[in-house]
């Protein structure tokens, strides 16, 4: 039985390289779409993400280093869209100032009239499209990272690499994006009850 052409069997080991990349790359679609569903602001635009994500990773499949965290580079991808997706609509949510203090929600409620306890009010008011909504109107910067950490269990290093900024910055845009999030929600709480 003669040898097969080098061509060819360089052909079928790309064609096994390629599927083994899918098939890999498929079982985290799971993942990949829950931390979608939280940087997008609806279901439509995170399978839009979604789909992006696996094109793009697709098309290019022969840059990824086999043995190396297949996770962080989809993800990366990703991340590295939405930011795209946010430029390209060029929305910038009003931002305001981060001087006031932490314990916002706490400071509102304390000013109004007693009746059922403050924090079964506020545990009452919140579900889980006001969470997402809030999320929504982080600016992106800030709840990429807070999707990464907070959402995702993503180590500050992993969140760092695969958003390519330093530690300290992941660090940073946590801290200021949970108390941009927190008054977020503390306004969608208050405004409920009104």
């Amino acid at each position: 039985m003669a040898e097969a052409p080098p061509d060819a069997a360089r052909l079928a080991s790309d064609a096994r390289d390629r599927v083994h990349f899918e098939e890999e790359a498929l079982g985290l679609s799971d993942q990949v779409y829950r931390v979608a569903r939280h940087l997008a602001g609806s279901r439509e635009e995170a399978d839009d993400l979604v789909q992006e994500t696996y094109a793009r990773a697709f098309r290019s499949w022969r840059s990824y280093q086999p043995g190396t965290n297949l996770r962080a580079w989809l993800l990366r991808i990703l991340t590295n869209l939405n930011i795209d997706r946010g430029r390209k609509a060029q929305r910038t949510p009003p931002m305001q100032g981060l001087e006031a203090n932490d314990y916002f929600l706490y400071d509102r409620l304390s000013e109004s009239d007693g009746g059922i306890s403050d924090e079964d009010r506020v545990v009452e008011r919140l579900s889980q499209d006001d969470i997402v909504s809030a999320l929504s109107s982080v600016p992106h910067d800030f709840r990429d990272v807070i999707v990464l950490v907070d959402i995702g269990d993503f180590s500050y290093q992993d969140a760092a690499q695969i958003l390519d900024i330093p530690i300290g910055t992941v660090m940073s845009r946590l801290h200021r994006g949970r108390r941009i999030l927190k008054r977020e929600l503390a306004e969608s709480v208050l405004e409920e009850g009104e």
